[in-house]
């Protein structure tokens, strides 16, 4: 082989190589988890519980045909609808997924109720098939939670508790180290990318709480953001300077009306917000593209409502959002099943993938520029999906 022959084809194996390190080459390895509640079931707009023992956590391949998911595993751990779609997550390095079961389930006369619960669970997601090696105790209803992109921090929004739980995260082993307390109820939280500070949303408060982090030390700034009204998810652009919150309106639940999302500037001196963006009715699974230019706020529209509710409708949908520097701009707007929880990004930022609870299954959207298409593409699901995570980037 000449010289010019010896140095293209270095050239090219130096960016297969590249590619093959990033999270976005075709058929790297890119796993998704998602929750299926089989208790709570919504009969003409009422949630009707059912006996324990048939839910599910499903692991998701994504990477290797993104327009058709695999599932891969199956782990039957407990886990709930109630509470922000964000109760689980994946480690960087896609070894580790963390699920919080935030309620328990217990007998009520002739029935069953939920009531708080605080249990962790770790799932190894290298061993074939993925499964279940250690449960942590944490706060009393573990809901949104938290991976910092070095992997070895971890903080969960306890309902309950009004606080938030640390911990470490060392190789397959995850330890509780400190509580901080909040003071009022909290639905999720989020780190920066810088793993500097992270941000709570302060769910009846209509605020985020701003979190320092330093190391292992987690504080309370003492420093609060108002949002709109009922604050159920947070997320952060790649780069750090945007936080957009979907407020849920009307106590976390569909009321025909329109909602928000706030845009905060985090690089402003104190955090402050800028914008609101009217989204629709009840956003509530909500993600941010990993290209940092699209986000997507998933409405609940009443799909789980009576049939006589004048709100009601049979189909939700998602929002896009185009986000230009620190302008955040709707876009469009396109139709998923009944009342869609969580929303995942693929890695590179090219589909969508949005889980329909009372489907039982997840639509498969498509990025095209700003807007979003709906493929027309599904994957079936062993049980009603009540929360749904990529891995942290």
């Amino acid at each position: 082989m000449n010289t010019t022959r010896l140095c293209i084809a270095a050239a090219a194996l130096a960016t297969l190589t590249a590619c093959a390190g990033t999270g976005g080459a075709p058929g790297a390895r890119q796993l998704m988890i998602v929750g299926n509640d089989e208790k709570a079931v919504f009969i003409d707009g009422k949630n009707t519980p059912f006996a324990p023992g048939k839910d599910t956590v499903s692991v998701i391949d994504i990477g290797t045909n993104p327009l058709e998911p695999r599932i891969i595993a199956n782990l039957p751990l407990m886990n709930t609808i109630i509470g922000p779609p964000t109760n689980l997550a994946i480690t960087p390095d896609q070894g580790l997924a963390l699920v919080a079961n935030s309620m328990d389930w217990v007998a009520d006369g002739p029935g069953w109720k939920g009531v708080p619960d605080n249990k962790l669970y770790v799932i190894d997601l290298n061993a074939t098939p993925p499964r279940l090696i250690e449960t942590v105790s944490v706060g009393k209803q573990p809901s949104g939670m938290s991976i910092n992109r070095a992997g070895t921090l971890a903080l969960i929004a306890n309902r309950a508790d009004n606080s938030v739980s640390v911990l470490r995260i060392a190789g397959q082993k995850v330890t509780l180290i400190d509580t901080v307390a909040i003071g009022e109820q909290v639905a999720h939280v989020v780190f920066t990318p810088d793993g500097r500070r992270a941000l709570v949303a302060k769910f009846p408060g209509h605020k985020i709480a701003v979190l320092e982090v330093n190391g292992e030390k987690v504080t309370y700034a003492k420093q609060d953001i108002p949002v709109g009204l009922w604050p159920y998810n947070v997320d952060v652009t790649p780069d750090g300077k945007l936080a957009l919150t979907a407020d849920n309106g009307n106590s976390g639940a569909a009321d025909g009306h329109a909602d928000t999302v706030t845009v905060i500037d985090l690089e402003a001196n104190p955090a402050r917000v800028i914008d609101k963006v009217v989204v629709g009715d009840a956003p509530e699974g909500f993600a941010i593209s990993p290209t940092g230019k699209l986000a997507v706020a998933v409405l609940l529209k009443g799909t789980n409502a009576p049939p006589s509710a004048w709100f009601y409708n049979k189909r939700a949908s998602v929002v896009a959002l185009r986000i230009d520097g620190k302008k955040v701009t709707r876009t469009n707007e396109v139709e998923v099943g009944g009342l869609p929880e969580g929303v995942v990004f693929s890695d590179d930022g090219q589909y969508i993938y949005v889980g329909n609870y009372m489907d039982r299954d997840i639509s498969i959207l498509k990025v095209e520029g700003d807007q979003i298409v709906n493929t027309g593409r599904s994957l079936k699901l062993p049980g009603q999906p009540a929360s749904m995570r990529g891995r942290t980037r």
